[in-house]
């Protein structure tokens, strides 16, 4: 049975990973003939990130759109093909399902196409500072989004329970709502943050949903776990494109879906307080942002050259690639680190 659930999650990951990779290219064409191209803001109050990031100007934006396109159209189509012809191979790749997968895929498609219109008014230079929604704006959507996924898990799902590794299970009532909004937005504005350089954001969140897919399978989710491979696999392809020199950018049609949909799945599984860990990266770059906002408003004065944390590693004199492949293998141990502590509760229970 495991071995098939195994056979399952890699089987569909691959098939993820080689459907991205093949319709990639036209979505770069696409991205490249309509001019939906980032917009690098030569502000006097950005002048590092300016200077830094100029060569850049011109790189199509959206490329997130591969990960969710992909993942949705891969699942439901599995699904669909599996109803009408009742075959035992589209029924065992069938994925979609009322209890673990319908939650995180609406939200995945739903704030995607949200990020896109916000990718779109930053293309028209629709918005403030030039185009784009403002952080406030951002922050706002993300909780809106919240409240709804903290609803469906409050009131349809009867879930207020909350999991502390090595002390147990707690049920918290109505201050569930909040924690889920917390959390939710949070992980949202880190992975924003995080998209700074070429494959960032990418390579980050590939670790973080293996992870949650490992932490899925163990817990018996294999629909889930599945979700989390297929995830995976189109972020892989991504990276094929996305790596330095970047062919095109997540966009926030990227990095707004991701996040949320990571964090749905935190909670999912019960396992929010390991996302910290997996994702220490998300953590260490909306630190950064947070401290320099506050110390500037505080102090007048600035911690680091540039914010988030990469900014200010480039700005000291770090090439692009280093900075990538380090965060990297933070993320690749921190991960470790989440699913020991998970494994090693797991024994001990």
């Amino acid at each position: 049975m495991l071995t098939y659930q195994i056979i399952r999650i890699f089987a569909l990951s691959t098939i993820a990973f080689l459907v991205a990779f093949v319709w990639a290219p036209l979505l770069t064409d696409w991205l490249y003939k309509n001019h939906l191209s980032k917009t690098i803001r030569d502000s006097g109050s950005t002048p590092i990130f300016s200077r830094l990031h100029k060569s850049k100007a011109g790189t199509p934006t959206m490329g997130g759109i591969l990960v969710w396109v992909t993942t949705a159209i891969l699942v439901l189509v599995i699904a669909f093909l599996a109803k009408i012809t009742h075959s035992p191979l589209w029924e065992g790749l069938n994925l979609l399902s009322r209890e673990q997968t319908y939650l995180p895929l609406g939200v995945l498609v739903a704030s995607a196409i949200v990020g896109f219109v916000d990718d779109l008014l930053n293309v028209k230079k629709i918005g403030p500072n030039g185009g784009g929604l403002s952080v406030k704006h951002r922050l706002f959507l993300y909780t809106l989004i919240a409240v709804v996924g903290a609803w469906w898990f409050y009131s349809k799902l009867e879930w207020d329970l909350i999991h502390i590794p090595f002390l147990g299970d707690f049920n918290i009532g109505f201050w569930y709502v909040p924690l889920f909004i917390f959390v939710l937005v949070a992980t949202s504005f880190s992975v924003n943050e995080t998209d700074g350089l070429d494959g960032l954001a990418g390579g980050v969140l590939l670790i973080a949903f293996a992870a949650f897919g490992v932490i899925a399978f163990i817990q018996g989710r294999f629909d889930l776990a599945c979700l989390c491979g297929v995830i995976g696999g189109s972020l892989a392809a991504f990276l094929w494109f996305n790596i330095y020199p970047a062919r095109f950018f997540m966009g926030d049609t990227g990095t707004m879906s991701l996040g949320i949909t990571l964090a749905i799945i935190a909670m999912l599984t019960n396992t929010f307080l390991l996302l910290p860990i997996i994702g220490s990266i998300l953590v260490i770059e909306s630190l950064s942002v947070i401290i320099q906002v506050a110390s500037k408003k505080i102090r007048k004065k600035k911690v680091f050259l540039s914010s988030p944390i990469h900014h200010h590693l480039e700005a000291i004199g770090w090439p692009e690639p280093k900075i990538v492949m380090r965060f990297w293998l933070i993320s690749g141990i921190t991960a470790l680190i989440g699913l020991i502590i998970f494994l090693t509760e797991s024994i001990v229970g």
